[in-house]
C-alpha cells in the first residue's frame, strides 16, 4: 500500500537499511550528508516522497537510480547531482518516445541505496518503489534481480558531480555457440573505470534498467523492503533493540526473518581498507581472548571467517551484518567503521559487537545471480560451495 516519506523518515530509514546492506549499500556518513539537506527549498521542490508497491507503479515507467563507485569518495557529498542528471538523462530519453518516466527504484538495500533513490524522487516529482533487486548490497551490478529478469541494462547513463554525463549503448554481437556474457556484465565492466577519470573520481551517480509497468514485476521479485528498513530504523531510533539478542528477536517477530548469529558480541580490534577501480576492499576483525573473526568485504561483506574454525561462517549471498551494542550508534556499514587513515574508526574501537548472517532472498540462491557471487568470492580465495545459514545441520557442512 502507498505512504509518504518525509524529511524525517530519512534517518530511521538509513539506519534499518544500512543494516541490511550486508556492511555496503553506502555509509550512514554519506546517506546522512545526503538527508540532512533534505527540505523544500530551492533544490528539492518538496520534502515529501511517495513510495508504492510494484503493483501499484503503472502510471509510466521506472528506472533504477543510485551512485556507483568507492563509498569513502562518496563520503562528503550533499546534494545527489549525479543520480539525478542521470535520472534526467533517462527522463528526457522517454520522452522523446513518447513515454513518461513516473518511478524510481534502489538497486539494493542499503543506507545510501533509499535515500539517493527517494532524494532523486523528490528532486525530479516521482514516486519511489518500495522493493530492490537483492534485499541486501551486493559489488556488482549482475547480482541484481533486474540483470537476472532480463531486462535489457542500456542505455545506462552515468554522471559526474561536475556535471559531465556519459550515455553506455551495448549490442551484443549474434549468439554463435559459445556461452554469452550477460550484458549487465559488460556494462559493469565499461563503467567502472569511467569512474577513475578526474571527473569522477571514484563515483558517479547511475541510472539504468528502465522498466515498463510490465517488465517491472519480474524485475522486482524482492519487495516491501524499503518498509521494512523504516520499520527496523525506526525501532532502533526509539531505543527498542539495543542487543543483539533483541535485533535477533525483532527480526524472527516483526519482519519473519530468521537471522543467525555468526560470533559476538566480541571486541572490534581493526580494519584494513584500500580502495581500487570503485571499490573499497577490505576486512574488520574482532577478537574474544584467543579467538578472532574476520570479515572480508568488496564494498559488501561477503566472507565471514572463524580462526578456529576450518570453514567460513557464511558466504554471501547471505547477508552480514553488524550490531555494536553499548551505548550510542548501533549499525554500521564497513565504511562507517573504517576511520580518515582507513584503519579501525577509534570511536568504535574497544566497543562488543556481534555479527549476525540473514538468508539471502530466493532470487539471489540461483543462475546468474548466485554464479555472479561465487566468483566475486573466488576473487577472495574463497572457492567452496554456497552454504546457506539457513540450511538444515544435514544440509549444512
Amino acid at each position: 500500500m502507498a505512504f509518504e516519506l518525509s524529511s524525517r523518515d530519512l534517518e530511521p530509514l538509513l539506519q534499518g537499511a544500512c543494516f541490511f546492506g550486508s556492511g555496503g549499500g553506502g555509509t550512514m556518513i554519506s546517506a546522512r550528508h545526503l538527508a540532512a539537506n533534505f527540505r523544500s527549498g530551492d533544490y528539492y521542490p518538496t520534502d515529501k516522497v511517495r513510495v508504492v508497491d510494484v503493483d501499484e507503479a503503472i502510471d509510466g515507467d521506472c528506472v533504477m537510480v543510485a551512485y556507483m563507485g568507492a563509498p569513502d569518495a562518496i563520503n562528503q557529498v550533499q546534494w545527489p547531482n549525479g543520480p539525478v542528471e542521470a535520472a534526467r538523462a533517462a527522463q528526457q530519453r522517454l520522452e522523446s518516445q513518447g513515454r513518461k518516466l513516473a518511478y524510481v527504484a534502489a538497486p539494493e538495500s542499503g543506507a545510501l541505496g533509499f535515500v539517493v533513490a527517494s532524494l532523486v524522487a523528490a528532486k525530479l516529482g516521482l514516486a519511489v518503489v518500495d522493493a530492490d533487486g537483492a534485499g541486501r548490497a551486493v559489488p556488482s551490478l549482475p547480482m541484481l534481480t533486474y540483470a537476472a529478469a532480463g531486462v535489457p541494462p542500456t542505455p545506462a547513463f552515468l554522471a559526474g558531480e561536475s556535471g559531465l554525463c556519459v550515455e553506455l549503448g551495448v549490442r551484443m554481437p549474434p549468439p554463435d555457440g559459445k556461452p554469452q556474457e550477460d550484458v549487465s556484465t559488460v556494462v559493469e565492466q565499461m563503467l567502472r573505470p569511467i569512474l577513475t577519470n578526474p571527473q569522477f573520481g571514484q563515483f558517479g551517480g547511475l541510472a539504468m534498467w528502465i522498466m515498463s509497468p510490465e517488465q517491472l514485476g519480474g524485475a522486482l521479485p524482492v519487495r516491501g523492503t524499503l518498509s521494512r528498513a523504516l520499520k527496523l530504523g525506526r525501532a532502533l531510533q526509539d531505543g527498542k533493540v539495543k542487543t543483539a539478542e533483541a535485533m535477533l528477536d525483532f527480526l524472527r517477530r516483526e519482519l519473519d526473518i530468521k537471522g543467525k548469529l555468526l560470533f559476538g558480541p566480541a571486541t572490534l580490534a581493526s580494519s584494513e581498507v584500500s580502495t581500487a577501480g570503485g571499490f573499497d576492499l577490505g576486512k574488520v576483525s574482532l577478537e574474544d581472548g584467543e579467538r578472532r573473526y574476520t570479515v572480508l568485504y568488496q564494498n559488501e561483506s561477503l566472507l565471514a571467517w572463524d580462526s578456529a574454525v576450518s570453514h567460513p561462517l557464511a558466504t554471501a549471498p547471505d547477508a552480514i551484518s553488524y550490531f555494536v551494542e553499548g551505548d550510542g550508534q548501533h549499525v554500521f556499514s564497513n565504511g562507517d567503521l573504517s576511520g580518515d587513515d582507513h584503519g579501525l574508526d577509534p570511536a568504535v574501537r574497544g566497543r562488543k559487537a556481534a555479527v549476525i548472517a540473514l538468508p539471502a532472498a530466493a532470487p539471489l540462491r540461483k543462475g546468474l545471480i548466485l554464479k555472479s557471487f561465487a566468483d566475486e568470492l573466488a576473487q577472495l580465495g574463497y572457492l567452496g560451495p554456497y552454504a546457506p545459514v539457513d540450511a538444515t545441520p544435514e544440509g549444512a557442512r
